[in-house]
């Protein structure tokens, strides 16, 4: 299964992209950070963003797509323009008929890292040692491609448990 990870963002989003195994081992593909600061206006951003996403699915052929959630920030023009790339790169996925799957921050780093809790630097050090890269790995690559293995890790769970990952929350 080749799965398609993002890390949205209004000034570089974080591209990765694995193969994983029934097991949930991951194989790393490709990685890149889709820097669009330097576009002339913000709608312009979000072009970008969707254009390199559409690019990249045509050459790396994702069957599965994986998109971290926004989380809430301080300053709310910020996550207003978050959550507007994260809908351009929704859109460049579904425009390409790829499923959905949406994770939240800690989710990720629970998979990845083995902690909620984790760090950017943890998680950057434990996608390379799960992926077997060498050299610095830039942040939003990282983040992306830790993604990527936190759907790889939850397809496997939900392929040995046989429940579907929306029953995993407590009912209250």
């Amino acid at each position: 299964m080749r799965i398609l990870g993002i890390d949205p963002g209004s000034q570089r989003t974080g591209v990765g992209i694995v193969d994983a195994d029934a097991a949930g081992k991951a194989r790393h593909v490709f990685h890149t950070a889709l820097a669009v600061l330097d576009a002339d206006s913000f709608p312009l951003r979000l072009k970008r963003i969707y254009d390199g996403l559409c690019a990249i699915i045509e050459e790396h052929r994702p069957e599965e797509a994986a998109i971290e959630r926004v989380f809430m920030a301080r300053n709310p023009d910020s996550a207003l323009k978050l959550g507007q790339a994260r809908g351009a790169a929704i859109c460049a996925v579904v425009s390409r008929a790829l499923e959905v799957h949406e994770y939240a921050p800690m989710e990720i780093k629970q998979a990845v890292v083995g902690g909620g809790g984790a760090d950017k630097a943890q998680v950057q050090h434990m996608v390379s040692v799960l992926l077997g890269l060498q050299g610095p790995l830039q942040a939003d690559a990282a983040d992306a491609l830790a993604v990527a293995i936190a759907h790889a890790h939850t397809r496997a769970t939900v392929g040995r448990i046989g429940i579907p990952r929306t029953a995993w929350r407590r009912r209250r």
